[in-house]
């Protein structure tokens, strides 16, 4: 009703606590609930989806890669929210964040480059060219 889009509730399969340290990548499926630390990249399949609740205590050293994030603890690492992303008053992220909707609480920090999802996939090619600059040549004569 009123244009909103069913919210589906999150539902944890897995379940990191305060004093849980995994040093090395943690790939999931389902939904990950994270109190404690990770030291590598974090990210579930895409087939699956995939959902990461990371809390106030919740520290993650790496590129996290997950369809939607609700982020209120930290992340040292570039972002990637596939279709959602919701950053709590508490959430500071040190790196890009890649996003398909976002929401931002006051207080959250990105420190780092939005980027949405959308014009990544029409990259500016004055970004991808060589470093003669001959693509940027040949577009400008119309060649």
């Amino acid at each position: 009703m009123f244009g909103r889009r069913k919210q589906n509730s999150t539902r944890i399969d897995t379940l990191l606590g305060k004093t849980a340290v995994i040093i090395g990548d943690l790939e999931f499926s389902g939904g990950l609930h994270l109190d404690g630390r990770v030291n590598g990249n974090v990210r579930s399949s895409v087939e699956d989806g995939g959902a990461l609740s990371l809390s106030e205590t919740g520290y993650v050293e790496g590129r996290v890669e997950v369809t939607v994030i609700v982020l209120n603890g930290t992340v040292n690492g570039d972002v990637v929210a596939r279709e959602r992303l919701v950053l709590g008053g508490k959430a500071r992220v040190n790196g890009n964040v890649h996003y398909g909707v976002i929401e931002m609480a006051p207080g959250a920090v990105i420190t780092g480059k939005l980027i949405p999802l959308t014009q990544e996939s029409a990259p500016n090619p004055a970004e991808s060219t060589p470093e003669n600059g001959s693509a940027v040549a040949a577009a400008k004569s119309g060649a």
